[in-house]
């Protein structure tokens, strides 16, 4: 009797089994979605000291353990190369500020031709910093003509922000010396005072800057809102009025400034299900990540869906109908 029932309990463990390994069977490798190929897959991120590059690591870390993937990040100039890497294949996915993303897909500004880009989700907002040293004599954008100051890497949205600000302030961008340098570079380059400041744009606390905020002490240059209003009308309307808060790289006051939402961007090819896939990770490691990159809290499936006018990939949409269900 006892024999019997352990026969018929064993049949049944190894039916439930099977059923299980046809179901992962169907889904593919890892669970994951029949569109991803056998090549290894790149994340275009950003420079090493910056948010993007941290976000971009831990995503492709999260891809890859989910859905037995190798994927990596890559480092790169910023939105406009990653805008053109995901457009040309080069990378599945990459980050993007809404203001160079509009521009893609419109083929304005720094795109000769719209781009086939679609967004994957809203993330968060970045901030436009003006960060020169705590003892420096410069005290507004004005104080910028005639000296020599990092206005971002070539092909970075950066660059795109800090010449759109600085039009609007009045400032000459050709009074003054951008030697165009990313993050890394600016950040090393004000340590050893080669330059008087520099332009960044990204999420806060960004990494690179709040190192360098522990051993020389900063300042943030204030963003007048007229500035800001005047830039968000004539371009794409992706700016917000914002402000620095208290207490950030160690300032002693907050700061007005300019804030512009960022996108996770693939190409508009990408299959339905490899973007379903990345939207599981994203979410679903969102805690584990924000360990990690504190700007990754802010994901919200309420909010990750407002990214005009860039327009959300179909595997997207149907992946948060698919949360609203």
């Amino acid at each position: 009797m006892r024999r019997g029932m352990r026969q018929r309990m064993t049949r049944r463990l190894v039916a439930a089994a099977l059923v299980l390994v046809t179901a992962a069977l169907a889904t593919g490798c890892g669970g994951r979605s029949d569109g991803w190929g056998a090549e290894p897959t790149s994340i275009a991120g950003g420079g090493p000291d910056g948010v993007y590059f941290a976000y971009g690591t831990r995503l492709a870390e999260e891809l890859s353990a989910r859905f037995d993937l190798d994927v990596s990040a890559e480092q790169t100039a910023g939105s406009v190369d990653n805008l053109l890497r995901v457009a040309s294949g080069e990378s599945l996915l990459g980050f993007a500020q809404g203001d160079a993303a509009a521009d893609a897909v419109a083929g304005v500004g720094a795109f000769a031709e719209p781009l086939p880009v679609q967004a994957v989700a809203r993330l968060y907002d970045e901030y436009l910093h003006v960060v020169v040293r705590e003892d420096s004599d410069i005290d507004q954008l004005a104080d910028l003509t005639g000296r020599t100051v990092s206005l971002g890497a070539e092909n970075s949205g950066v660059n795109v922000i800090a010449s759109r600000v600085l039009d609007a302030a009045d400032v000459d961008v050709a009074s003054i010396d951008d030697p165009q340098l990313g993050l890394g570079d600016s950040i090393r380059a004000l340590e050893d005072s080669t330059i008087d400041g520099f332009f960044w744009v990204g999420g806060i606390p960004t990494p690179g800057i709040a190192e360098l905020a522990r051993t020389t002490p900063v300042r943030l240059l204030p963003i007048e809102q007229g500035w800001v209003a005047d830039v968000n009308e004539r371009y794409s309307h992706a700016y917000r009025q914002a402000d620095l808060p208290v207490g950030l790289y160690g300032i002693a006051e907050s700061e007005p400034t300019l804030a512009v939402p960022n996108y996770l961007v693939t190409a508009a090819d990408t299959p339905d299900g490899v973007v379903r896939d990345v939207l599981d990770a994203l979410f679903g490691a969102r805690t584990s990540i924000a360990h990690d990159v504190p700007v990754a809290a802010f994901l919200d499936r309420t909010q990750a869906i407002f990214t005009g006018p860039v327009p959300l990939h179909p595997g997207a949409v149907e992946y948060f109908r698919s949360q609203r269900d």
